[in-house]
């Protein structure tokens, strides 16, 4: 015990030691309702399960933090989780397409909702060797995604969470990898218009009101950019 003494909650003083590892305690007890919430949405399916312990897990952080504990900044939190949520939706959708293509609920729920939004998902699908969606660059823009992009998002995200420095400095990585990916899907998709939006219910609107939630890692780059370094530990 040192002989640093801090304020309690009940007006008494405990050491330095006692506090901190009622910090890492707090930090730890939040983290798991985060981690449960963030596995949940990032199945889509599961989402609205997820989002409450989520949000629980968050209240638990800031809880803490108003108990004068010592817990990663709720920016760092939000953006940290917010970013993995991204990476874990998108490949949990493309891997489905890329590998379980001819599972019964995938046959049902991809073709119906490329029927509503994005006709890559409807046109001849499973027609390829492979499988799933036919449109064309579809298949690379996934592998890419699953096996590189991805995965190196949500290790960042693991060591950013951590107040690590290489995660800060890898987060920074993806995140403008992943505006690349975006920037190039987007041009695949309006190159191939005709396949994509022709004849679907809701076309070039409906793309947009739900692909505008993949752009969540590039509303961290500023932050990240500008986030004193300090705080990241080596």
């Amino acid at each position: 015990m040192t002989a640093t003494q801090l304020a309690g909650a009940g007006g008494g003083t405990v050491g330095y030691d006692e506090h901190v590892d009622a910090s890492h305690e707090a930090q730890r007890q939040a983290d798991r309702w985060l981690i449960a919430g963030t596995i949940l949405m990032g199945t889509a399916i599961l989402g609205l399960f997820g989002l409450p312990l989520f949000l629980y897990g968050l209240n638990l952080q800031q809880r803490a933090q108003r108990a004068g504990l010592i817990v990663r900044p709720i920016i760092v939190t939000l953006i940290g989780y917010m970013v993995m949520l991204d990476a874990a939706l998108n490949t949990f959708g493309w891997a489905i397409d890329l590998m379980a293509n001819h599972t019964f609920a995938a046959r049902i729920f991809l073709p119906t909702w490329g029927n509503m939004f994005d006709g890559g998902y409807f046109w001849h699908y499973n027609d390829l060797p492979v499988g799933g969606a036919s449109a064309p660059g579809e298949k690379a823009w996934e592998v890419l995604g699953i096996f590189v992009v991805f995965p190196m998002r949500i290790a960042a995200c693991i060591g950013f969470l951590q107040m690590k420095r290489w995660g800060h400095q890898w987060l920074i990585l993806t995140c403008w990898t992943g505006c690349l990916m975006w920037v190039g899907y987007v041009a695949n998709m309006t190159m191939y218009a005709d396949i994509r939006f022709d004849g679907v219910v809701f076309p070039v609107l409906g793309w947009w009101l739900y692909d505008i939630f993949y752009i969540t890692p590039f509303v961290a780059i500023p932050y990240l950019h500008t986030v004193n370094r300090e705080i990241f530990s080596e």
